[in-house]
């Protein structure tokens, strides 16, 4: 079938036109398996929270024990082994004992790749200027003051 035709899948029931077959295929085939979706959605769900990527951000700078994490994150030390400890259980971080002491570093470098992406990103996208962004300006006025 060739590109400028469309084509009808039936999806979960429905009906579903598909412009460029061939690219279904080949991205369909690439898409990961259920379980590393769910797994990977887990993860951003961790990076969700405020807390827990305080805690990360800090742990770019190299190992630290919960006490200077909870001072840096701005949380309590409760808190921040709350932080840690579903961070352990999802191998972004890992933990290094000395005597009773804990020291905590990002897992790999997998995680600091995805915290220095995220941060560039950040630092790039004026996402508040998004209308469906929560600190977008009321009113509709989508335009930044100074760059107009």
């Amino acid at each position: 079938m060739s590109r400028s035709s469309d084509e009808q899948m039936i999806v979960d029931g429905c009906t579903v036109r598909v412009v460029d077959p061939e690219r279904v295929t080949i991205v369909t085939e690439a898409m990961p398996s259920d379980g590393d979706v769910a797994e990977l959605a887990d993860i951003f769900g961790l990076l969700s929270d405020p807390g827990r990527l305080r805690v990360l951000v800090a742990l770019l700078e190299g190992e630290m024990c919960v006490c200077d994490l909870a001072v840096v994150a701005q949380t309590s030390e409760s808190a921040t082994s709350h932080h840690l400890r579903l961070l352990r259980a999802h191998r972004v971080v890992t933990a290094r004992r000395a005597g009773r002491m804990a020291y905590y570093r990002l897992a790999d470098a997998h995680v600091r790749m995805l915290l220095d992406v995220a941060l560039t990103h950040v630092g790039h996208a004026p996402a508040a200027f998004h209308p469906e962004h929560p600190a977008a300006p009321v009113g509709g006025d989508e335009t930044p003051t100074g760059l107009a």
